[in-house]
C-alpha cells in the first residue's frame, strides 16, 4: 500500500505513485546536503573573521589616536587651568557630573562612558 493511500492529500514526493528512494540513497543525500549547508556556514563565518581581522588594526589605531588626542587636550587644560587631575574611576562611572564641571570635563566623562559601553558591547559579541 502506498504511504498516503486513502488520504485526500495534494500530490507530494511522499504521496506519489513513484517508488521512494532507498534508505541508503536518502542517507547519502542527507549527508551531502548537511555538508553543503555546513560548508556554506563555515565559509560565511571565516569571511566574517577575515573582515574583523582586517578592520582590527584600523580600529585600534583610531582608538589609540583618539586616546592620545584626549590625553593631549587634558594636559593642555590642566596646564591652562592649573588644576590637579580630578578624574578617577568613580568619576567616570558616576551617572551625573558635578554641578561645577567644565564643558571639557563633561565631554571627557561622556567619552569615557562611550568607550566603556563600546567595550561592553564588543565583549558581548
Amino acid at each position: 500500500m502506498a504511504p498516503c493511500a486513502g488520504l485526500d492529500l495534494p500530490q507530494s514526493p511522499q504521496c506519489s505513485d513513484e517508488a521512494m528512494p532507498s534508505p541508503d540513497a536518502l542517507l547519502k543525500a542527507t549527508v551531502s546536503r548537511l555538508a553543503a549547508r555546513l560548508g556554506h556556514g563555515l565559509a560565511d563565518a571565516a569571511a566574517e573573521v577575515a573582515v574583523l581581522a582586517q578592520d582590527a588594526p584600523e580600529r585600534l589605531k583610531r582608538e589609540w589616536d583618539l586616546f592620545q588626542e584626549e590625553v593631549q587636550a587634558e594636559a593642555e587644560r590642566l596646564e591652562r587651568d592649573g588644576d590637579p587631575p580630578q578624574a578617577s574611576a568613580s568619576d567616570v562611572t558616576s551617572s551625573s557630573p558635578p554641578p561645577t564641571a567644565s564643558p571639557q570635563e563633561q565631554i571627557d566623562r561622556l567619552r569615557a562612558k562611550v568607550a566603556d559601553l563600546n567595550t561592553r558591547v564588543e565583549g558581548s559579541l
